[in-house]
């Protein structure tokens, strides 16, 4: 299947801004789950192209200009192969994600329901089964959790978006002694009110990464399109900044994925 993706961000100040550093992990990666067949950044400046800590692509923004709007924008072709994981498994050991952070920190509560599904005799099927109990504990609620609310935060309001849910889930994964790390990325919908930006986890289980989508159920990630991978959100997340002067701030998203072709 092959996925056409657009996605922009647009930043404007009520100030102007003196000096502002971008983040934008906003590239991805080929293996065996996705083949880049086209990959273009429209970026304000040229910016510096690296590797992070985790091995995802990243560019680092910097404007010393005065301005008061920022446009980022993305645009690509992806192939995608149904049922086939993403077989990089990257140069840090798995059990660097069992480390958490404060937006995956496990309360009693999270532990508490994390071991009423986990069976170790049945790693994977334990999960999936987990991951639907948590998806009907916690519905898909837009617009109810912000990005600075932790895990245990989300669970104890029982709601939440795609990085709730997975905030939620790896703190059960970690609590459980299972490596569980955070993917961002976009996912392909036939409904166009679907949103376009996504984010899932993935678990260390028989010696391989796989993929649970808690907000979709699924543990096939044959629509998803990795861009970067992470201990929690702010890891990962597609762009991320931090600026002097601007005042007041207003971030808007636009990002649109269609199929390019059909499957016969």
């Amino acid at each position: 299947m092959k996925l056409n993706v657009s996605h922009q961000t647009h930043y404007t100040y009520a100030q102007q801004v003196k000096h502002s550093t971008q983040y934008l992990r906003l590239t991805p990666q080929d293996s065996s789950h996705q083949k880049i067949l086209s990959w273009d950044l429209t970026l304000p400046e040229y910016a510096t192209r690296t590797l992070d800590a985790y091995g995802n692509v990243l560019h680092v923004l910097t404007l010393d200009q005065p301005h008061q709007a920022i446009i980022i924008e993305a645009n690509g072709v992806v192939e995608i192969e149904d049922n086939t994981e993403d077989d990089n498994c990257g140069h840090l050991s798995p059990l660097v994600f069992l480390r958490t952070s404060p937006l995956t920190q496990a309360d009693g509560a999270i532990r508490d329901f994390a071991n009423r599904y986990y069976r170790p005799q049945a790693q994977h099927e334990s999960l999936c089964s987990l991951m639907g109990e948590l998806l009907l504990k916690m519905p898909y609620s837009p617009g109810t959790t912000t990005v600075k609310d932790s895990a245990s935060q989300a669970f104890s309001a029982q709601q939440g978006v795609c990085q709730d849910h997975t905030h939620v889930f790896l703190a059960c994964c970690r609590s459980l002694g299972i490596p569980a790390r955070y993917v961002s990325g976009y996912l392909y919908s036939e409904d166009s009110t679907h949103v376009a930006m996504h984010a899932w986890a993935e678990a260390w289980l028989d010696d391989r990464w796989q993929s649970f989508d808690v907000t979709n159920n699924t543990c096939k990630p044959n629509q998803h399109l990795k861009l970067a991978i992470g201990i929690d959100y702010l890891d990962a997340c597609p762009v991320r900044g931090i600026r002097l002067g601007g005042g007041c701030e207003d971030m808007r998203t636009v990002a649109a994925v269609a199929m390019l072709d059909v499957p016969q």
